[in-house]
């Protein structure tokens, strides 16, 4: 389907993998709701850039999706602004280093909410708008380590792997009206602290032999809100072969 004029509702579009998600969207005619939670300045200046570089509308919206009131209040907001929604990308994320022996129920839980439970209840939130939209789309970005979890990131590995549950059951709740699909990014965007060493071991550990970039998830958001109109309850893998090697 084009984009162009879409309603595209991208959480945690201040910064990173969010940020490119909400301008290559917005690239292609889209008008963006800017979902932040803390990153204020950042959300506004991907509002303005969206703007700027297609002219298409678009407005910030905060929420904490840690509060399980949240999704049904960003879900309205949205749609009373832009008048309905076409496509909602969870992308928002805690990324907590967590050692085996320091896991708490607290930590648990944190990302088990924001992870996980926030993109189902944003999802069923969203649905009535979706589904009226006619070619709905719901795309979760969820991680490569849900599926092979790697050390000290058990909560957060533990909650990707419920998005991925997540995503088939909202393929199959939301069908045929909706389309819902998942990203599994790999390494496309190191912590800013890692040493140069760091970097290079995971590259070697990759198949490509590189690190990826936030730009390559946004082409694969791309792809699957655009092109992939016969494709539900699929994941597709950005992480340079690294699940497989």
């Amino acid at each position: 389907m084009s984009l162009q004029g879409r309603v595209a509702l991208v959480t945690g579009a201040g910064r990173r993998v969010g940020r490119s998600i909400a301008l290559a969207l917005a690239a292609k005619g889209a008008r963006m709701a800017v979902h932040y939670r803390s990153s204020a300045g950042e959300a506004r200046r991907v509002a303005a850039a969206v703007k700027t570089l297609s002219g298409a509308d678009a407005e910030v919206f905060r929420a904490d999706l840690g509060d399980e009131r949240a999704p049904d209040k960003l879900a309205d907001a949205v749609a009373r602004r832009f008048g309905g929604l076409d496509i909602l990308v969870n992308c928002a994320s805690l990324y907590e280093r967590t050692p085996f022996d320091d896991v708490d129920p607290a930590s648990w839980e944190r990302q088990m909410a924001v992870n996980a439970r926030a993109p189902f209840f944003l999802a069923r939130a969203c649905a009535p708008h979706l589904r009226r939209s006619g070619a709905g789309v719901v795309i979760n970005v969820a991680d490569w380590s849900g599926h092979r979890p790697y050390a000290d990131y058990g909560p957060y590995c533990a909650s990707k792997a419920a998005l991925l549950c997540v995503n088939k059951i909202l393929a199959k709740a939301l069908a045929p009206e909706v389309r819902v699909n998942a990203i599994l990014p790999g390494p496309v965007l190191p912590p800013q602290d890692m040493g140069e060493t760091d970097k290079r071991k995971i590259s070697e550990a990759t198949l490509l032999k590189r690190l990826g970039t936030p730009e390559a998830v946004a082409r694969a958001c791309v792809f699957l809100a655009e092109s992939a109109d016969y494709t539900t309850g699929a994941e597709l893998s950005v992480d340079g072969g690294r699940l497989i090697s």
